[in-house]
């Protein structure tokens, strides 16, 4: 008998965009809403349809969204801030308001805050719940829409929502209530969403609740309990429907036996990043109960291993009834891109080793069919030789010493150096390193690309571009300047085409935030770097200036972290393989007279396990040093900064001041500056360049603004280790926007040094 198939959720970006860019088409006003949605449901119809095709038995209804789940959530169930409806917008613009903020006739508010979503480089939206805030189902919402709309077209779906303690668990609270005061509200708002899903004649509903995966404390466990004790007696009370209780990104441990024991017709475990999800449903699972089981991998790009799989699911049927067993995808598939048919230009060698979204819906009805001849391929798949090593990479990163960790002499030593050398004013001021890419910069590097100009066409006019960049920041005033990156697409993609070890991909876009879509490359070998990669551009900058002009790199475990890193060797191996690649990048910089040099972890905090207990002897004790590997032999004179981006740094503090770096800065303006708490309570050394304004928005802060930051700063940051930057680099922003927050940034940091 075959298995049933699940899928958690499907990509809804489009194979080329096409999400993105009607997005952006309405937010310029060159389409209407109406439009919009006409491209948003072709999306959907596409995804439904490509699943039940595979013959995917469970398919996701409300998976979708214009920007993402949480704050859809957030709108369907009325907790929307106050500042956001006092605008008098339409609902859908009150909702991209909330999302990437508002500035115009109606009034002026920033977005709400956006963080990592657990380890992966997806940004969701932070809730805001304040005191006088109440659950509330809205009528017409997006998970009733969604089932209709499939329901429509013939396919019935399993509507799918971001469960109420996942929910308060991620929101910010404003009051003095806490999530345990809104449990009970919540409870019974989401049980009137499934009894309205029930009336329609759905016969599921999944409550997603990632949240389990971290570590649960007894208050938190009393949370979970509450909420569903009251949600699952009103859905039984009231309804029909059955419910599925869906985790993803690590196991259940801390709430296994009460998850059992509260009543779920389907429990959704992930055995990929779930290490302990199989030793758990072996100690006993509730009979009647299914058993979704997410075994293939939902988040990297690489076909599944048929043998390794069968052996899993056989493992599983040792305990579970075939009827009960229910297989399906780690996560949802908005981690991977759409397909590989679009992939036209990689060789077949290498796309047979690859599987996207819609490969992995052939896989997993595969596994479940027992399909002989599949399994026989795949054998015949994994016994073939890849790739050969690079004993010359291997043996670098084998015969490494603790001393190429080390940077000679100690911080406040280089600290006193480098102010002596500089003489910088109190208060720097700098950007993180890109500037607006522009339509003829995207075309120039498209052309160049296409070989439809010769290499001087396309030096000539990026070296254009950077000699009027850096006169517009010596315009501006801006203190250590940067060259723009015009020659860059991608801060991760840039490099990884000058290194051996990677291949890409020419329809791989995978959604990160929003409209923001990346094509993450592929570690294919063993890394190494082929020639300078920046040198020149840094160089031809800092002659344009007497000012100070930063090389900008990406650091190693960004670089790993935003690729589909391979799956045959360690993690920690090849980060010290792009390391050794980007140190010889680093002394080549310092050795052609660049001064500063800003290597980016923006990703640093990603992969960070999601259980304290793995995060040093699985993460932190290789990805420390990787960075340190980085810069270590660099001269005392030469000043290293780092960047990173939208993430939760406040419990890792002392591991980011022991990256010895000189000057960090990071993300700070869409989380009311906690972080500098953080940094106070920590002692930190490194000094800091917190960003006081949002560079996601297209909104312009005031000076005044800025200066109110700089002033809430300074109660937290030494004056002589504080930097004024924004908080993320520049390339998504018009031109006319960035001159105007610019301007306003430096005269905001000359008005707070002449008051110092």
């Amino acid at each position: 008998m075959a298995v049933k198939t699940f899928v958690t959720g499907f990509p809804r970006i489009g194979k080329k965009r096409e999400l993105k860019f009607a997005i952006e088409s309405y937010f310029k006003g060159q389409i209407s809403a109406s439009e919009l949605e006409k491209t948003a449901a072709s999306l959907r119809e596409y995804g439904w349809k490509k699943q039940e095709q595979a013959g995917i038995d469970f398919i996701p209804s409300n998976d979708f969204s214009f920007y993402d789940n949480v704050l859809d959530a957030a709108f369907t169930f009325g907790i929307v801030p106050e500042r956001y409806k006092a605008l008098n917008l339409s609902e859908l613009d009150t909702y991209f308001a909330a999302a990437h903020g508002y500035q115009g006739e109606k009034g002026d508010v920033k977005a709400l805050p956006m963080k990592k979503w657990f380890n992966t480089n997806y940004h969701y939206i932070v809730p805001e719940i304040s005191d006088g805030d109440h659950f509330a189902l809205k009528s017409g919402n997006s998970l009733v829409k969604a089932y209709k709309e499939a329901e429509a077209l013939g396919i019935k779906t399993v509507p799918t929502v971001i469960g109420p303690y996942t929910f308060l668990r991620l929101a910010t609270y404003t009051g003095k209530k806490s999530a345990a005061n809104f449990a009970e509200e919540a409870a019974k708002a989401y049980g009137e969403l499934a009894k309205q899903l029930s009336a329609l004649g759905a016969k599921y509903i999944s409550f997603a609740e990632p949240a389990l995966v971290f570590d649960v404390n007894d208050e938190e466990k009393k949370l979970f309990t509450t909420i569903y004790t009251l949600l699952l007696a009103a859905v039984k009370a009231d309804a029909k429907i059955k419910t599925i209780l869906t985790t993803y990104f690590g196991d259940i441990r801390d709430v296994y036996d009460d998850v059992c024991q509260l009543g779920f017709n389907a429990i959704n475990l992930d055995f990929i990043e779930g290490s302990k999800s199989l030793e758990l449903v072996e100690k006993g699972f509730p009979k009647d109960t299914l058993l979704f089981a997410g075994i293939v991998c939902g988040k990297n790009i690489w076909r599944a291993d048929y043998e390794k799989k069968n052996e899993l699911i056989s493992k599983i049927q040792k305990v579970i009834a075939p009827e009960n067993l229910v297989i399906g995808t780690s996560c949802s598939l908005l981690h991977v891109p759409y397909t590989t048919t679009e992939e036209t230009k990689l060789e077949a060698n290498l796309l047979k080793h690859f599987s996207y979204a819609e490969e992995k819906l052939v896989e997993i009805k595969e596994l479940a069919n027992q399909d002989e001849s599949a399994v026989k391929a795949n054998k015949a798949l994994f016994e073939g030789q890849r790739v050969l090593p690079d004993q010359k990479v291997r043996s670098a990163v084998a015969s490494l010493s603790s001393q190429d960790f080390e940077r000679k002499p100690s911080f406040y030593d280089r600290e006193k150096i480098q102010h002596e050398n500089f003489k910088l004013p109190l208060f720097p001021t700098t950007t993180i390193g890109s500037f607006p890419q522009t339509k003829d910069v995207r075309a120039n590097r498209a052309a160049y690309k296409k070989g439809s100009i010769t290499r001087e066409q396309y030096v000539e006019f990026n070296q254009k571009k950077i000699a009027e960049c850096i006169k517009l920041q010596e315009e501006i005033g801006l203190d250590v300047l940067v060259h723009g990156e015009f020659e860059r697409n991608d801060m991760v993609e840039y490099f990884g085409t000058q290194m051996n070890g990677y291949i890409f991909t020419q329809n791989g876009w995978v959604q990160s935030y929003g409209t923001r879509c990346v094509k993450p490359p592929v570690v294919w070998g063993d890394v190494s770097r082929r020639s300078a990669m920046t040198v020149e551009w840094s160089v031809f900058a800092q002659k344009q200036t007497n000012k100070i002009v930063k090389g900008m790199l990406t650091g190693p475990v960004t670089i790993l972290n935003w690729s589909f890193p391979r799956e045959d060797i360690p993690l920690k191996e090849q980060a010290l393989q792009i390391g050794l690649a980007i140190r010889e990048e680093v002394l080549d910089l310092e050795k052609n007279g660049i001064k500063i040099i800003q290597i980016d972890e923006a990703a640093l905090r990603e992969k960070l396990p999601l259980r304290h207990a793995d995060w040093h002897s699985e993460y932190l004790d290789w990805a420390i040093p990787a960075f340190r590997l980085v810069h270590a032999k660099v001269k005392p004179e030469t000043q290293i900064h780092t960047h990173m981006c939208y993430s939760e740094f406040n419990d890792i503090i002392r591991d980011i001041d022991a990256m010895d770096a000189d000057v960090i800065t990071f993300e700070a303006s869409r989380a009311d500056l906690k972080i500098l708490d953080a940094l106070k309570a920590a002692n930190f050394r490194t000094e800091v360049g917190p960003g006081v304004y949002d560079i996601h928005s297209a909104r312009i802060p005031s000076k005044e603004e800025i200066v109110d930051a700089l002033e809430k700063m300074l109660l937290r940051v030494e004056k002589t280790k504080l930097w004024v930057n924004p908080d993320c680099g520049l390339k998504t922003r018009g031109e006319t926007e960035t001159l105007s927050s610019l301007k306003n940034l430096v005269a905001a940091a000359r008005e707070i040094r002449s008051k110092y």
